[in-house]
């Protein structure tokens, strides 16, 4: 047996009683993926095809290749850029999920929240 280490990270929090949720997030080329959100709890990926353009407020977006992982520390941090990074293929990602009782695994935030956080948005 071969053991590869993806990451190892030690999360801020896990929301008490948390449930946990992975998923199959797949975006066509060339797609810009899913708008500015936030998460309720940690969430932790890898990318399976493609390459994901990944952007969590403060810092700077990145490209994720197919066979790196990826983590965001959910709560309060809005995850800006899931997006597909090429145009002739595909971006398929797995990601699991700690998330809190009662809220959504995923929250858009509005223009307004985008606006007054402009500031902590790094400059790409």
């Amino acid at each position: 047996m071969t053991v590869y280490e993806l990451q190892e990270v030690k999360p801020p929090f896990f929301p008490p009683d948390a449930h946990v949720m992975t998923i199959v997030v797949e975006h066509p080329p060339g797609s810009s993926g899913t708008p500015p959100h936030r998460h309720s709890g940690p969430a932790f990926g890898y990318v399976l095809e493609g390459e994901m353009v990944f952007e969590l407020e403060g810092e700077r977006p990145r490209v994720i290749p197919a066979g790196e992982a990826f983590w965001e520390p959910g709560g309060d941090v809005i995850h800006y850029q899931d997006g597909n990074n090429r145009t002739d293929m595909p971006l398929r990602f797995t990601v699991t999920m700690m998330c809190a009782p009662g809220a959504p695994m995923l929250a858009f935030v509005d223009e307004r929240e985008l606006a007054d956080r402009a500031d902590r948005r790094a400059i790409a």
